[in-house]
């Protein structure tokens, strides 16, 4: 005969679920030309998707929409993984918004499973020239919302020789 060990993990799940809440706080930094905002609500308490703001050096802004695959606890770590990548790999190069993806990418795939990916939209906005490069990898496009209400979506292209890395190509949009 075995003894069963019954585990509450109820605290840990209910911890776990406030610091991916905490991930996704937008900061007190605020661009001055570029107004943001986002909420994440997951299909269970504890999910796979997410944004990231990022104040950068010089007065640029990156954002970030990321989805796993699969739901509940493994797509969390997916995306807690993903979101301490894109977080360094900024630091290392706040201007390049390929190269940020093109770390994430290398760092994620080494240490996951052959079945688990991540989607993900990138992009370094500006704010002296009002631009926004960006890169899709695999992710829903985006959409801009212009202050006169007009929308616009962004873009998605394969570039030639990333087929890969799966890193698309990266675009800029000039906002006047």
């Amino acid at each position: 005969m075995t003894d069963s060990i019954l585990v509450d993990v109820s605290q840990d799940w209910m911890l776990a679920c406030d610091l991916q809440e905490r991930f996704m706080e937008v900061p007190d930094a605020k661009a001055q030309t570029l107004a943001y905002y986002a909420r994440c609500r997951q299909m269970r308490a504890l999910g796979g998707d997410c944004f990231l703001f990022l104040p950068l050096p010089g007065g640029g802004v990156a954002l970030a929409i990321a989805d796993a695959s699969d739901k509940g606890l493994p797509a969390a770590l997916m995306i807690a993984n993903v979101q301490s990548s894109l977080r360094t790999a900024a630091l290392f190069a706040p201007d390049d918004a390929a190269a940020v993806l093109t770390a994430v990418n290398r760092q994620l795939h080494a240490c996951s499973p052959a079945d688990r990916y991540v989607t993900t939209f990138y992009g370094i906005f500006d704010e002296n020239t009002r631009t926004l490069q960006y890169v899709n990898a695999g992710h829903n496009p985006a959409m801009v919302i212009r202050s006169n209400a007009a929308a616009i979506w962004l873009e998605f292209r394969r570039a030639p020789g990333w087929a890969s890395l799966r890193i698309p190509s990266i675009r800029r949009v000039q906002f006047s």
